[in-house]
């Protein structure tokens, strides 16, 4: 595969320092001259083949490494937020993109949060109500948008907590012994902690008495949550301090962002601990991706499988770039990440002409889409139903659709694509990110204008759409 002109000053900036070395040093190791490395780390030059060749010989590390992660989901956030009618009077290009995100991606997270804060207070005001006049609120993300912002732009991937849940898996046997009994023994003999059955009336998922060491759970669990709960909880008896680590690193602006932070650090680590990364990782590759074995396998859910799957992030052992995403039924993206090049908006609903919306015609199989977007790139999509919630007839159930896929490049490591004809361009359906954003101009599918389109309007003539959009 060539490679193209590849501008990562700041990663090997950052791959210098962290051996500790000089410029001269670290130049020297590498084979090029100081005013070369200077340059490359300022971008002022890509880095050569044989320069990458050299950093991945001399540092262990992987080119994909290098060459993807923050930078695809950093552009994508930026470009979107710089297609809002208010940067109307300005329109990058795909280069002053790339400079913004690879030089100061500081001032691209900066700007992505303003206009975020922009958004909530034009929206507050648009619902005036009785609460005008209290402005505490207006000009901040929520707390739940700001850790969902962390964890996106760390590429989904928290590498302390992940050795850490491997290195407990490999003491326990997960994955090659039943994980209830791993787990529950675990818990007891490592923290006097029992676990018990919660009442008949009780519609609590887990409760845990710190005082008695009694873990309670909801008997009507599948055993895929039982289990994920039994190890959220040796997460927070385990992995406590360094869970509060990184989130008190993570500098969020509230409090409830913090807590929110380590919620979400607890359950990395629980999905972490019940598919030990290297022992995932493999199975996936040797059953080329099936969900449904990979689930039966690991006694997991095809939402924890799927989900731990987008994760696989390791510096130097990272698995298949795929995107995952759970969606409701009114087209709300609840879960998302990519490691591929497809990046999910920020606002706004899914693609109307995505295979995600048809999972909830066929519950309970595996459908299939190939599909294009507007930037030509390729993609192998899956998608299925889920159920969530509580047993029994009076309680009420969630319905998601679970959304994963890869680019056509590496389709041939998914069992599902072995009788779709990936060469054939016909085959693929032309689909976007969302409609506020996207770019082609003919789609009936159509539930708003982009932002940044200018409309034709034709009394005399009407079409699917009651507008037309002008060509750039």
């Amino acid at each position: 595969m060539a490679i193209g002109k590849l501008y990562i000053g700041r990663k090997v900036r950052d791959l210098r320092l962290a051996n500790r070395a000089t410029q001269a040093q670290f130049a020297e190791r590498i084979g090029i001259s100081i005013s070369y490395l200077n340059q490359i780390e300022n971008n002022q030059r890509p880095v050569s083949a044989s320069v990458l060749l050299s950093l991945a010989e001399k540092f262990k590390i992987d080119l994909a490494d290098l060459s993807a992660g923050e930078g695809d989901r950093l552009m994508s956030a930026l470009s979107e937020t710089l297609s809002d009618p208010i940067f109307a009077a300005y329109a990058p290009n795909l280069q002053e993109l790339k400079l913004v995100t690879q030089n100061a991606p500081g001032l691209a997270h900066a700007l992505i949060a303003a206009h975020q804060a922009y958004r909530h207070n034009s929206e507050q005001l648009a619902s005036i109500d009785d609460t005008l006049g209290r402005t505490s609120g207006l000009t901040e993300n929520t707390p739940y948008e700001e850790v969902r912002d962390f964890f996106h732009f760390v590429d989904n991937y928290i590498h302390e907590i992940d050795l850490l849940a491997e290195k407990l898996a490999g003491e326990l046997g997960i994955g090659d012994t039943d994980s209830y009994a791993a787990l529950s023994g675990y818990l007891e003999r490592a923290f006097g902690v029992r676990i018990t059955r919660a009442g008949r009336d009780d519609d609590l998922i887990r409760s845990y008495d710190r005082e008695a060491r009694i873990l309670t759970l909801n008997p009507y669990l599948p055993a895929s949550t039982r289990d994920f709960q039994i190890a959220l909880q040796i997460a927070q008896l385990s992995a406590g301090p360094a869970i509060d680590a990184i989130a008190r690193n993570a500098a969020f602006r509230t409090s409830e962002a913090y807590e929110i932070c380590r919620i979400g650090l607890h359950n990395y680590f629980a999905g972490a601990l019940i598919l030990p990364y290297r022992k995932f990782m493999d199975a996936a590759r040797e059953i080329r991706h099936d969900l449904d074995l990979l689930s039966v396998r690991f006694g997991a859910s095809l939402e924890q499988v799927c989900h731990r799957l987008s994760t696989l992030q390791r510096p130097g052992l990272k698995g298949i770039p795929i995107f995952f995403a759970r969606i409701d039924r009114a087209g709300n993206i609840t879960k998302r990440h990519s490691a591929a090049k497809l990046q999910f908006a920020r606002f706004g609903a899914a693609c109307p002409l995505w295979n995600v919306h048809q999972a909830f015609e066929s519950p309970g199989r595996i459908i299939r889409q190939l599909a294009e977007t507007p930037d030509g790139v390729r993609y192998l999509c899956l998608s299925t139903q889920i159920t969530k919630g509580g047993r029994g007839f009076h309680l009420a159930r969630q319905h998601y659709a679970l959304a994963l896929g890869c680019e056509i490049s590496y389709a041939a490591n998914f069992v599902y694509a072995d009788d779709m004809d990936l060469g054939n361009r016909s085959a693929y359906d032309p689909i976007g990110i969302s409609c506020r954003i996207c770019e082609r101009t003919t789609c009936a599918a159509r539930a708003v204008p982009p932002l940044k389109g200018r409309l034709v309007i034709d009394h005399e003539r009407r079409a699917t759409l009651p507008y037309r959009l002008k060509e750039n």
